[in-house]
């Protein structure tokens, strides 16, 4: 049975956590697991299903994020950066694999190049590289809203940023994902001490994905309908980075994560312990649900 622990640190004064599910034997290098700006060290269970049987899984309330104390001012990555590096450390760990999603992707893109000597294989999924303007907007619509208190607002409008409601594409657990994200961000902007400036930092101190890297097996997958960041843009990031693979998850957006869960993890799984990606059930298009007549195409 894999063990759980807690393990609290500090990085330049600001104190922060992350979890370790620690695998008796495992078979490759301990996976970190990275997400979005709002996501914390317990919103990963399918990870923790498909990589625990291989290795020790990691994942974080990173500063500024979950249950960690705020960010100072400023730019944030040198702080985000040196505090997984000190995770690393503490594992007692020549190297790790990383996973990064979303706001993730960009911190765990950031690490690699700081320190590739320490990353043994990097995924990145949902790679918002390119943001575009209505997007951007979107979201300072919603921010403005939760300074101005109206959560309810908000987590609708960061909600509809974030997925694509294009119902002429099907997406595999739309409403689900839908639901699930508009929840997570209600309860953040109720409860969560940082929302705002998590959000916030999300928006204006965005990851630098210039610069290419080399070096590091890397995976880049998207959801084929991400409107945040649109696949060829993803695909055209991906091919800055030397060796790397760029696969396009179908029926999907970029909450790709929370619509094919299971596939994203085993994907991931695979590539962590070398395995072939060709017959990875993420490539698969979703199985879509008998509906009755006159029921709406994507659900």
């Amino acid at each position: 049975m894999n063990e759980e622990s807690i393990r609290s640190l500090s990085v330049r004064g600001v104190s922060y956590a992350y979890r370790l599910l620690r695998h008796p034997e495992p078979v490759t290098e301990p996976a970190l697991v990275l997400g979005g700006a709002l996501q914390g060290m317990f919103g990963w269970p399918q990870m923790d299903e498909e990589l625990g049987p291989v290795a020790d899984v990691v994942t974080a309330d990173l500063p500024g994020m979950g249950g960690a104390e705020p960010l100072p001012p400023g730019p944030s990555m040198e702080v985000l950066c040196a505090a997984i590096l000190a995770v690393i450390d503490d594992l007692g760990a020549p190297r790790i694999n990383l996973f990064g999603f979303s706001y993730g992707a960009g911190i765990a893109f950031s690490c690699a190049q700081r320190f590739p000597a320490r990353i043994a294989r990097l995924v990145l999924g949902g790679v918002p590289a390119d943001v575009g303007d209505p997007q951007v907007h979107a979201w300072q619509q919603a921010a403005e809203h939760l300074s101005q208190g109206d959560a309810a607002a908000f987590a609708t409008l960061a909600a509809e940023g974030l997925l694509c409601l294009d119902e002429r594409r099907y997406v595999a657990r739309r409403r689900l994902a839908f639901r699930y994200v508009r929840r997570a961000m209600l309860q953040a902007a109720l409860y969560s001490p940082h929302a705002v400036d998590s959000l916030r930092r999300a928006l204006t101190d965005r990851p630098d994905f210039a610069g290419g890297l080399s070096g590091i097996p890397t995976l880049v997958f998207s959801g084929e309908h991400d409107t945040v960041t649109a696949p060829d843009r993803q695909r055209a990031f991906a091919a800055t980075i030397g060796g790397s693979r760029f696969l396009t998850i179908p029926d999907a957006d970029h909450w790709v994560v929370l619509e094919r869960p299971q596939e994203v993890a085993e994907l991931t799984a695979r590539f962590f312990t070398d395995e072939p990606l060709e017959t990875a059930p993420a490539l698969v298009p979703a199985a879509r649900p008998e509906r009755a007549a006159g029921d709406p195409a994507c659900v």
